[in-house]
């Protein structure tokens, strides 16, 4: 049967001297190794004078034009093509805007059936009061889809050139955690007390502008502006730690995809029914009624999700670099 040691006899072990330096309290290393500052680099004139003599006989073997062939052919095919790039240009520029019709003719684009289909029959064909929303997301929803994936693609595009790698910079991560509010007022009772009174009535506003588009000035694109404001002043008030219980890059992400898969779904059975001549079963509601337009009220909530996000996250990678 084994003693048990005493704490004294048990810190000689070499286990308490491991645990030590496990849990950070010790160094062994410390005090026991010849340690000697490091003196600091100062290049003599010898090798000031080498290192600027290969750096200029780099420069004449890479671009001496006398004796390297391939860069004298090169530079003659850059600047051939360069002109030929040029006029070309030039040449379709000038060949388009030959095209273009006689300022103030009466046949002019401007003034033909389109613009007057859209204004004498848009109320009845998609339900909307609002003649620019009925416009943008149902004769010109296609358009629209393509705005919404160029915003969403942006935004990962700027999440992959400023998101701050957590396993390859961890240090700097937590840095950057820890020194959220550097400049920002920290527990500013005067910040945080307005953002408590302005963020409800900000996001409020904004679902107001996103369900009324149909029938008014407003729509997905404005009022997904105005959340996207709300959440931005509550992020500055509050910091990241609040934030962060309610929507994190992950919300953002499931967010984006179902509001644009949405989107898609909802005007590809809207193009096939209409290119089809097939009658829709989903009605358009009586004008000027918060349930009315068709899809334009889906597909303006799914405008105003992807919108929102969209500046919060921008807003958050340009700050931090990731959240």
């Amino acid at each position: 049967m084994s003693r048990k040691k005493s704490e004294q006899e048990y810190e000689q072990t070499l286990s308490f001297r491991l645990r030590q330096w496990l849990d950070g309290t010790k160094d062994p290393f410390l005090d026991t190794v010849e340690m000697k500052p490091q003196r600091p680099y100062q290049e003599t004139h010898e090798s000031a004078l080498q290192r600027k003599a290969e750096k200029e006989r780099v420069i004449e073997t890479v671009f001496d034009e006398e004796h390297n062939a391939e860069l004298r052919i090169f530079k003659k095919i850059y600047r051939v093509f360069s002109v030929i790039f040029c006029i070309s240009l030039v040449l379709v520029l000038l060949t388009g805007v030959s095209g273009l019709p006689p300022f103030g003719q009466a046949s002019n684009p401007v003034n033909n059936e389109v613009p007057e289909r859209y204004i004498e029959s848009g109320l009845q064909e998609t339900g909307a009061v609002n003649i620019v929303t009925g416009m943008i997301l149902d004769y010109r929803a296609f358009d629209t889809l393509g705005e919404s994936h160029v915003l969403f693609i942006a935004t990962c595009t700027v999440l992959i050139l400023l998101r701050i790698d957590k396993k390859k910079g961890r240090n700097s991560m937590e840095s950057l955690q820890a020194d959220d509010r550097s400049h920002e007022p920290k527990n500013d009772v005067i910040l945080q007390t307005s953002a408590r009174f302005l963020v409800p009535l900000i996001v409020i506003f904004g679902i107001y502008v996103i369900l009324c588009g149909h029938l008014g000035p407003g729509g997905g694109f404005s009022g997904g502006a105005v959340i996207g404001a709300g959440l931005i002043l509550y992020l500055n008030a509050f910091g990241f730690a609040r934030t962060e219980r309610f929507f994190t890059a992950k919300t953002y992400k499931w967010m984006s995809f179902g509001a644009l898969a949405c989107y898609a779904l909802a005007k590809s059975y809207s193009f096939y029914t209409g290119a089809n001549e097939i009658h829709s079963v989903i009605p358009l509601g009586t004008p000027g009624a918060i349930l009315s337009s068709g899809l334009i009220l889906l597909l303006n909530i799914c405008v105003g999700i992807v919108v929102a996000g969209t500046m919060y996250t921008f807003y958050v990678m340009f700050r931090k670099g990731g959240y």
